[in-house]
C-alpha cells in the first residue's frame, strides 16, 4: 500500500504551565493516531527550527513554510491519505495545516 508523508506546519505548543491544555492537546493527537490503527505507520515527533542549505549559504530561518512536525501514514491513495489529514488535531484552531506527499517507492 502506497506511503504518504503528512508534514505539519504551524500550530503550537500549549504553555508549559498548563498541565491541562498540555493534557488536552496530547489526548487529542493520541486519540487521533489511535483510530488510524495500522495506518500510522510512525506517529512522528515535533521538531525545532529548520536550517537551509543552498549553493550560496545558509539560512537558519526555517525556510518559507517552516515544517513543525511530521507523521507517516499508508492509504489506498492520496485522496484518502487527504481525508485521513482531516481530522488531524493540528487544524482544530486553524493555527496549523497539513502537506501530504507520497512517499516514492526507488
Amino acid at each position: 500500500m502506497p506511503k504518504f508523508l503528512l508534514a505539519y506546519h504551524g500550530g503550537g505548543a500549549p504553555s508549559p504551565d498548563d498541565e491541562t491544555e498540555i493534557a488536552r492537546v496530547m489526548a487529542a493527537w493520541q486519540g487521533w493516531f489511535e483510530g488510524m490503527g495500522a495506518t500510522c505507520l510512525d506517529m512522528g515527533n515535533p521538531v525545532g527550527m529548520s536550517k537551509t542549505v543552498t549553493r550560496d549559504g545558509l539560512r537558519d530561518d526555517g525556510g518559507a513554510n517552516p515544517v513543525s512536525g511530521y507523521s507517516l501514514i499508508e492509504a489506498v491513495d492520496i485522496e484518502t491519505a487527504c481525508e485521513i489529514a482531516r481530522g488531524c488535531p493540528i487544524l482544530e484552531d486553524g493555527a496549523g495545516t497539513v502537506e501530504i506527499a507520497p512517499i516514492m517507492e526507488m
